[in-house]
C-alpha cells in the first residue's frame, strides 16, 4: 500500500510539473504572440506615415520636403488616436517654407456615428499649397513615402483657403465612400488669367460637392491577434465625381469633373517579387473650369538643357520625359504596364531588381485660349514613353532609364532621354 501512495505520489508530482511548465510555455507563447502583434501594429502605423505614441500619432509627412517654390518645407503634424478617444478626433499640422517665407496650416477634428460601418464626420480649415493641375481621390488610402521624388521638381502651385465638411462610410467591406462639401478661395503663384464671361479672373472662389467611390472586390481580411488586416487585391477601381456650382457662397464658376482609375497586379512568386503591373487613369472636365483644377497626367521632368543637369529622383507613376507644365488637358487617359522580374540574388544585402516600363497618355482641351499669360500644349496625338529600372542596387537606391518616341518625339536626340535615381525601401 505504501508503495502504490509513494507511485501516485510521483505521478501527481509529475503531472503538476509538466502542467506547469506547459502554462508557462503558454503564457511565454501568448507574450511572444502579442509582442509581435505590437510590432507589426508599430511598423503598419509607420508604413502608413505615423509614429504612434500612447494619444497622439506624429504625422511624419511634415517633417520635411523640398520643392521649387517653398525650398524647404518642414513642420509638425498629428492626430489623436483611439487611446484617445474611439468616438472622436483632432487632426493638423503647421509647416514653414523657407523659400517663400510663409506659414502653411490646417485643422480639423471628427466624430464617428457608427462603428461597425466606420462612419465619420469630419471638419477641417487649411490654408496651404497645391499643384496645379493635381487630382487625388478622396477615398485613396494614405500614400506615403520617406522620400517623394516628384515633389523636389514641381514649381506650379497655387494657394487655397479651404473650409470642407466630409462624411466617410464604409457601404461594404469591400465598398468605401465618401462625400465632401467645400468652399475655397484660390490664388495661382504664378502668372496666370482665366479669361470667361468677359471677365478676366486672377483668382477665384470655389464651391466643390465631391462624391467619391473605392471597390475593392478581391481584397482579402486575415485575423491578427483580435484584429483583421485587411491585404489588398486586385483588381480594384476607384471613382470620383465632383461638381463646382457657380453663385453658392460666391463661387465664380460651374463645372463638373470625373475621375476612375483601376488598377491590376499578376504576383508570380509567392512572395511577390516578381509581379507586372497595369494602371489604368482616364478623367474628364466639363464646364468653365480654371486650370487649377484640370489634369497634367504627372510629368517628372525638369526644363533644363542637358541630361546631366535633368538628372533627378524618378516617380513611381510618373512620366519621367515629359517636362514639367508641358501638357495640360480637360480630358484625359493614360496606360502605364510595369514588369518587375525577380531581384538578383548577388549577396545578402544586394539584391537589385529590374523592371520594364511602357506609359501612355492621350488627351486634349477645348476653349484652350481661355489660359492665358501661360504656355502649354495637349496630348491629342497620343504620348508614349519606355522605360528600364534597376532598383535597390545599394541601401535603397538605383537607377533610371526613360525614352520619349513617337508623336512627341523631339527633334534633339538627347532631349528625349531621362536618366535618373530611383529610391525604394519597404518596412
Amino acid at each position: 500500500m505504501q508503495k502504490y501512495c509513494v507511485c501516485l505520489f510521483f505521478i501527481c508530482y509529475i503531472w503538476s510539473a509538466q502542467s506547469q511548465i506547459l502554462d508557462k510555455k503558454g503564457d511565454t507563447l501568448s507574450i511572444i504572440q502579442q509582442d509581435s502583434i505590437r510590432k507589426s501594429k508599430f511598423f503598419k502605423q509607420i508604413g502608413n506615415g505615423f509614429f504612434p505614441t500612447n494619444y497622439i500619432d506624429i504625422d511624419l509627412r511634415y517633417l520635411i520636403k523640398f520643392n521649387q517654390y517653398e525650398g524647404i518645407r518642414t513642420g509638425l503634424g498629428g492626430r489623436t488616436n483611439d487611446q484617445l478617444s474611439e468616438k472622436y478626433r483632432l487632426n493638423g499640422y503647421v509647416v514653414y517654407g523657407f523659400k517663400d517665407h510663409n506659414f502653411k496650416y490646417s485643422i480639423g477634428g471628427g466624430f464617428r456615428i457608427f462603428k461597425r460601418t466606420d462612419t465619420w464626420i469630419d471638419f477641417s480649415y487649411t490654408d496651404d499649397l497645391q499643384e496645379t493641375g493635381s487630382s487625388a481621390f478622396l477615398t485613396d488610402k494614405r500614400f506615403f513615402s520617406f522620400f517623394e521624388p516628384r515633389l523636389l521638381n514641381i514649381s506650379l502651385f497655387h494657394h487655397h483657403i479651404t473650409k470642407n465638411i466630409s462624411l466617410e462610410h464604409k457601404i461594404t467591406p469591400y465598398l468605401l465612400a465618401e462625400t465632401e462639401l467645400s468652399r475655397s478661395n484660390i490664388t495661382t503663384t504664378y502668372d496666370y488669367t482665366f479669361f470667361v464671361d468677359n471677365t478676366a479672373f486672377k483668382e477665384f472662389r470655389m464651391s466643390i460637392a465631391k462624391l467619391s467611390f473605392q471597390w475593392n472586390p478581391f481584397n482579402t481580411f486575415e485575423p491578427v491577434g483580435e484584429n483583421e488586416v485587411e491585404k489588398e487585391g486586385f483588381p480594384n477601381f476607384s471613382l470620383q465625381i465632383s461638381k463646382s456650382f457657380k453663385d453658392v457662397l460666391g463661387s465664380n464658376f460651374n463645372f463638373f469633373k470625373a475621375d476612375f482609375r483601376t488598377i491590376y497586379k499578376l504576383d508570380f512568386n509567392p512572395e511577390g517579387s516578381s509581379f507586372t503591373e497595369a494602371t489604368l487613369t482616364g478623367g474628364v472636365a466639363k464646364g468653365k473650369t480654371p486650370l487649377t483644377h484640370l489634369y497634367h497626367t504627372y510629368p517628372n521632368n525638369i526644363n533644363k538643357a542637358t541630361i546631366l543637369n535633368r538628372f533627378s529622383v524618378a516617380g513611381i507613376n510618373s512620366f519621367e520625359t515629359m517636362y514639367f507644365n508641358e501638357f495640360f488637358s480637360d480630358r484625359f487617359a493614360t496606360l502605364q504596364l510595369k514588369h518587375a522580374l525577380k531581384p538578383f540574388n548577388i549577396s545578402k544585402r544586394m539584391q537589385p531588381q529590374m523592371v520594364i516600363i511602357s506609359r501612355f497618355a492621350l488627351g486634349n482641351m477645348d476653349h484652350i485660349e481661355r489660359h492665358q499669360d501661360i504656355d502649354f500644349g495637349t496630348l491629342n496625338k497620343g504620348y508614349s514613353e519606355v522605360g528600364l529600372e534597376l532598383n535597390k542596387i545599394l541601401f535603397g537606391f538605383g537607377l533610371s532609364f526613360a525614352y520619349r518616341y513617337g508623336a512627341y518625339h523631339l527633334p534633339k536626340l538627347t532631349d528625349n532621354i531621362a536618366a535618373k535615381f530611383t529610391f525604394n525601401i519597404s518596412l
